[in-house]
């Protein structure tokens, strides 16, 4: 298929545009993803096993909905990156994959609920993609935007701070102590933070200089070789979730320089992590039990295998492969239909109780010790549902999601501010970073939004918190190094 040449975009009045290449436009991509789109449909067309035809069709439009913006951005090849594109994705496998598979769950629920809860979704879609293709922007041209913060000599650095951040990873993981117990309390804080900002900007710009074509071998070996060490570290504690984290912002990178999907790669990955993921339960059992040892780093090897080895035991007792768990892990639309079979007719909506959390999450502690905790939002909307008591919130948190809080505070109107909210954000920040390099503030702004993008279980008030948290972070570093690099 032959490539496209791109004209650039308009520039507001007065100012000129920056030297600028765009890419041309790569049509495989985008012929690989409707394919996808299209097989996925299908499959779930013709396995479709549930009680109402409705919701297959329902369905089917949350999953189009979800791809759609991804398949536009892959056809024009406009260059920018897809912060919305993925945002919406991740609509995808919370929404569309459990009420298309039959999650377990939604057994508990009438098909009324459930056709309810899947408008609410539906909605959400449409409002945030109005609302992204109906915005109006211009990039901007001041330095904040397109001033990289660091010359290209930073670029050569960049696998020293990933290896720095695998260090770090190591020695606060297995050596917790003897790395804090000399230092101030509120070191851990400071350098957890620092380390994960440098994390985010490394991993994600090494990945997208690999799909740039920018990496040499040995480069591209010691970026996997630090990737695989932090997600077995981090992963060790059976929280996979963070793991998984740095793997997808990795692949994001990737394929936002390269445009192209690396499907035996990421069919491997998925495939690791359907496995870990299925034997997590039982791992969990035995190694959070309240008389178990901690893993040292050198029993990592035999720990593994016996995770493996539970992740591919059969269970018997359940029909559903370890791809299908993967999927129900990431699911919330069984949230979506609790809140709506519960409000308003059997409760009333929250009126935006939770979100008056979000003003008092940027009030540093230090200044405001009896500070409510980051997570006070979704304790809230736990114990509100009948999911949790207050005593159980001190162990465990429940993924609520954003788009289950809006309708909790606000019903169908929620979702649909929500929607737009996102839509009017995402675009004006696309808009404002058209020319902006990857070492400007602007492009390290769209590699937080980019990794913040798929944190989907998140309140919008510790979504906003921890995304200002990072932005700290990372934003800061590159002041930091600029005073020994320049």
């Amino acid at each position: 298929m032959a490539e496209t040449p791109q004209t650039a975009p308009a520039v507001p009045p007065g100012e000129s545009t920056p030297p600028v290449v765009l890419p041309t436009v790569d049509r495989r991509m985008f012929q690989v993803g409707l394919g996808g789109l299209a097989a996925a449909a299908a499959y779930f067309a013709l396995t479709w096993h549930g009680d109402d035809i409705v919701h297959l069709y329902q369905g089917l439009a949350i999953l189009v909905l979800a791809s759609l913006p991804s398949l536009l951005w892959a056809k024009r090849g406009d260059g920018h990156f897809p912060v919305m594109e993925v945002f919406m994705l991740t609509t995808a496998n919370t929404y569309a994959v459990p009420l298309l598979s039959g999650h377990e769950d939604l057994a508990l629920y009438s098909n009324e609920v459930i056709t309810g809860a899947a408008n609410v979704v539906i909605l959400y879609q449409l409002a945030a993609f109005i609302a992204y293709s109906a915005v109006p922007g211009w990039p901007r041209l001041t330095a904040f935007w397109v001033e990289e913060i660091i010359s290209e000599r930073f670029s050569p650095f960049l696998n020293y701070g990933l290896t720095a951040t695998t260090v770090y990873n190591v020695v606060s993981t297995f050596w917790h102590d003897l790395l804090f117990d000399h230092l101030p309390a509120e070191s851990e804080g400071i350098l957890r933070a620092a380390f994960f900002g440098l994390g985010i900007i490394c991993t994600f710009i090494l990945c997208r200089r690999w799909g740039l074509g920018q990496l040499q071998r040995g480069e591209r070996g010691l970026v996997v070789l630090n990737l695989a060490v932090q997600f077995i570290v981090v992963s060790a504690s059976l929280l996979l979730i963070v793991g998984i984290s740095t793997v997808v912002l990795a692949m994001l990178g990737y394929v936002s320089g390269s445009r192209r999907l690396p499907v035996a790669g990421l069919a491997a990955i998925v495939a690791v992590i359907a496995v870990l993921h299925n034997g997590k339960a039982t791992m969990r059992e035995k190694y959070w039990a309240p008389d178990a040892k901690g893993i040292e780093i050198g029993g990592l090897p035999a720990y593994y295998a016996e995770w493996v080895s539970y992740g591919l035991q059969r269970d018997e007792a359940s029909k559903r492969t370890t791809a299908a768990k993967l999927f129900d892990r990431t699911s919330l639309f069984q949230i979506i239909c609790l809140v709506v079979d519960r409000t308003p007719s059997k409760q009333p909506y929250l009126g935006g109780e939770t979100y008056a959390n979000i003003p008092g999450q940027f009030i540093p502690r230090f200044f405001w010790p009896n500070k409510p905790v980051a997570h006070a939002s979704t304790y809230r909307l736990s114990v509100y549902y009948g999911l949790q008591n207050e005593e159980d919130t001190k162990s465990t948190t429940i993924g609520f999601g954003m788009l289950s809080e809006a309708y909790a505070n606000f019903g169908f109107f929620g979702a649909v501010a929500l929607g737009c909210l996102f839509g009017f954000v995402f675009k004006k920040v696309a808009a404002w970073t058209r020319f902006s390099p990857m070492l400007s503030y602007g492009g390290l702004l769209l590699v937080l939004l980019m990794a913040w993008s798929f944190q989907t279980e998140l309140t919008l008030s510790i979504w906003l918190s921890s995304l200002f948290q990072a932005c700290v972070a990372v934003l800061g570093l590159p002041l930091v190094a600029r005073r020994f690099l320049r």
